[in-house]
């Protein structure tokens, strides 16, 4: 297959434009803390697109289009549950959490959050978190750059292997140098792409006056957001992903980062905007689709997008478009590899050598950056690999394991030690068994009950433990801040 010049020349110069952002970013980093987390210096904007593009990954261009192009608006409701799900998260999470880690000694990841929190002084609650959040994201990562070496082998017809080093590589090079800005600013300009890619392909599609006149040959169902299919338990469950949002790692850093609280209902409103605004014009892709391509079905409707684009527009354009899956892609794979290098710099390595200083915990945070993405690539290397079914696993496993400890954690005086590391085993351990158990009985998403169970082992064993003085005062000053 041949390489389309103005496409392979819009890639490029996207990818020269996050390269030189990533030396931006190298510039303005002077310490662990603007490597982690920026300097919690973050303006409000840059915070709304960084959450949105790091939270919605390729599913957003691939995924969720393709379901629409094959199952219809009934797919919608995954949509509906993320939109409440991430509304809830910045209306009850966000702020609690950027001050209570501020004032617990500036803590910059969530189980050094989660130890201090706590007063953890035998370091398990820490180890236990950092280790869960270091397991999941390293095969996370694995299927994000599984994804874009797919992208690069179909768009340029490059041998998987050497797409995947490509990828992997233009990712792991602007994380390594920049850390937390380049993460963060990058999000930003790909959120925007991808806001506007999301928007340009459906109205191209159906300002076609052959579309318009089509539009009245899709079916009721494919229009109706309930169909004879649909059922109150599968609503349920995809309305539940929206439980996911109070446990991600990389979603809450960014609230940890921004750089005063009172700035977060603006980021909030333009986060919320960019979310809504792009599930519209994914759904609208998927439909546009369904009309355009009526009489040639797809073999992939996860390509939807793809062949939209390349159809709708001349290749600079469609080019440019087509960057904004591979936008998607990095800035959920850059943020995922930036907590594994925050988790390996603060919570493994200070650990065991807390007189280092920031020159040194930067190279450590730099180096685990690449250290993660080495072994995620190796994964990677093998499409089929069964390990990357865990990746299936990584929303509901850290919503149910994390997320009932950040909202105890935010919320509850008496939450215990003992409380939170049994909410993180139990989430966890459910997610697990109850996926292996999935069938006609418990053909419900696994978050649910794993959040669920989760939450009451919390309450549970915090009500037979005693929980610290030191604990419920610090839980006192926090209450006063707010």
């Amino acid at each position: 297959m041949s390489i389309d010049t103005p496409i392979l020349v819009t890639f490029v110069g996207y990818l020269v434009l996050m390269m030189g952002i990533g030396f931006w970013a190298f510039k303005a980093t002077d310490s662990v803390d603007d490597y982690i987390l920026g300097g919690r210096k973050m303006g409000p904007g840059v915070t709304a697109l960084s959450v949105g593009a790091s939270d919605m990954s390729g599913w957003l261009l691939l995924g969720l289009p393709g379901a629409v192009y094959m199952g219809g608006l009934g797919e919608a409701w995954i949509g509906i549950g993320l939109v409440l799900g991430a509304w809830l998260n910045w209306l009850f999470v966000a702020k609690r959490l950027r001050i209570y880690t501020q004032l617990a000694d500036n803590a910059l990841t969530l189980p050094d959050f989660f130890e201090k929190r706590f007063h953890d002084k035998a370091g398990v609650l820490r180890f236990v978190s950092a280790l869960t959040i270091l397991v999941f994201f390293t095969f996370y990562a694995s299927s994000g750059m599984v994804g874009g070496a797919i992208l690069f082998e179909k768009v340029f017809g490059l041998d998987y292997t050497a797409a995947l080093v490509i990828g992997s590589a233009i990712i792991v090079g602007y994380t390594f140098v920049g850390g937390f800005f380049a993460v963060s600013w990058t999000d930003f300009f790909q959120g925007c792409l991808m806001l506007i890619a999301l928007l340009i392909v459906p109205m191209a599609i159906f300002s076609n006056t052959d579309s318009h006149a089509s539009i009245d040959s899709l079916s009721p169902e494919m229009l109706s957001l309930i169909s004879e299919n649909t059922t109150l338990l599968g609503v349920i469950s995809l309305m539940a992903w929206g439980l996911g949002y109070f446990g991600q790692p990389h979603i809450l850093s960014r609230f940890m980062a921004i750089e005063r609280p009172d700035h977060l209902p603006v980021s909030r409103r333009i986060a919320m905007s960019w979310m809504i605004v792009s599930l519209m014009g994914a759904l609208a892709t998927g439909l546009a689709g369904s009309l355009y391509f009526a009489n040639e079905p797809l073999q992939n409707a996860e390509t939807v997008f793809i062949h939209l684009a390349q159809v709708a527009f001349n290749p600079w354009i469609a080019g440019l478009l087509i960057a904004a899956i591979l936008s998607a892609i990095m800035s959920t794979i850059d943020s995922q590899l930036l907590v594994c290098s925050s988790v390996v710099t603060e919570d493994f390595y200070r650990k065991f050598r807390p007189e280092a200083k920031d020159k040194e915990l930067m190279l450590v945070g730099r180096f685990g950056v690449l250290a993660i993405a080495v072994i995620a690539g190796v994964v990677a290397l093998d499409r089929e690999s069964s390990v990357l079914g865990l990746v299936s696993y990584a929303w509901a496993g850290f919503g149910a394991a994390f997320g009932p400890v950040v909202l105890l954690s935010l919320f509850w005086r008496d939450y215990s030690k003992t409380g939170a590391i049994a909410t993180i085993i139990t989430g966890a351990v459910t997610v697990v068994v109850w996926k292996q158990l999935s069938g006609d009985i418990f053909d419900l998403y696994e978050i649910l009950p794993g959040f669920v169970f989760a939450t009451l082992a919390g309450v549970v064993f915090s009500k037979l433990a005693k929980v610290d003085e030191q604990v419920t005062s610090a839980f006192d000053d926090f209450k006063q801040r707010l």
